[in-house]
């Protein structure tokens, strides 16, 4: 059985706004909007974040206060972030998520984190 991943939002509004496309064009502009959907599309089909890694957006661990996190670029500012549902996520033991067993996300924010 092919398993693809599941994935959920941490809360009603953030997937409301992810999900309906004129609520993610209102709160994000249009070029934002239609890479968010693209982006939640390619974690939709994927079967691990390990299938993340060669898609667009530059999949990435986060570090320090966003450690256990991952971040993919949605545009030039914004960032999709998204972390393992299960706690504590699958870890390799050097250190690091397991991206390989990681098959349940929930979606945390959508944001600019370099203002």
């Amino acid at each position: 059985m092919n398993k693809i991943m599941e994935v959920s939002f941490a809360e009603a509004r953030l997937k409301r706004a992810c999900e309906n496309a004129s609520e993610r064009q209102r709160r994000w502009g249009d070029p934002a909007a239609k890479n968010i959907k693209s982006r939640l599309d390619d974690l939709m089909a994927a079967k691990s974040m390990d299938d993340m890694r060669q898609l667009p957006g530059r999949w990435e661990e986060l570090a320090g206060d966003r450690a256990g996190h991952f971040s993919c670029r949605v545009n030039k500012s914004l960032r999709l972030i998204v972390r393992p549902t299960r706690q504590p996520p699958p870890s390799k033991e050097d250190g690091g998520l397991d991206w390989s067993q990681i098959d349940q996300v929930t979606v945390t924010e959508v944001v600019d984190y370099h203002d």
